[in-house]
């Protein structure tokens, strides 16, 4: 009873949403990059400088958690939301760093349409943080989740007949090298993207 009465900490959601944008950001960065639009290091850089703000901005959060005596929700909850939010954006990062490792100048279809899957998937991830402060919008976040989770399906068979498609046309063995480790940490996002919608999932389920 005393814990209800006390007033929580709402700049928790002012972060959440402030990393949801760097993380959209990122992955609008990097489908620009997969669809050889612009300039490819002064894409890469762009990546690199969200992931530098996003994980200031865990680091807010984590700092916030610290000195917070009530919580919008669990601590554990929180520390693990942002945890899985930041691992998106570092995904995107291992692709950048990834492609330039690999000096990938050219992608295929099928890397653009990850990268547009992946967008999609954290501009999801984005709106369903957005609503976490009120709980009566729980039936929209258990919709979105359904969603990002689909998107992440739907990734993940692109993946899959990439690679098939990769070994049976391919005939460059380093180009078949370059391009699936491409291609398997583009899916990495999207897999990120759904752990963050099981915490979203079991957060509102803890508080309905």
């Amino acid at each position: 009873m005393f814990g209800r009465l006390m007033p929580r900490e709402g700049r928790f959601f002012e972060l959440f949403n402030a990393h949801a944008e760097q993380m959209v950001l990122a992955a609008k960065e990097l489908a620009l990059l997969m669809a050889n639009e612009g300039d490819a290091k002064t894409r890469i850089e762009a990546i690199d400088s969200r992931e530098v703000r996003a994980d200031g901005i865990t680091h807010d959060v984590i700092a916030l958690l610290h000195r917070t005596f009530i919580t919008p929700f669990d601590r554990d909850e929180i520390h693990q939301l942002i945890s899985a939010m930041d691992d998106i954006v570092d995904a995107i990062q291992d692709v950048a760093e990834s492609v330039t490792l690999y000096n990938v100048e050219t992608y295929t279809a099928e890397a653009r349409q990850m990268a547009n899957l992946t967008l999609s998937c954290c501009e999801r991830v984005r709106h369903v943080v957005s609503l976490l402060d009120d709980m009566r919008s729980a039936s929209d976040m258990m919709r979105t989740c359904r969603e990002i989770e689909q998107l992440e399906s739907d990734c993940d068979r692109v993946m899959r007949t990439a690679i098939s498609t990769l070994f049976r046309k391919e005939t460059d063995a380093m180009k078949v090298m370059k391009l699936s480790a491409v291609y398997q940490v583009l899916e990495k996002i999207t897999d990120c993207c759904k752990d963050v919608s099981k915490h979203v999932e079991s957060i509102v389920l803890e508080s309905v």
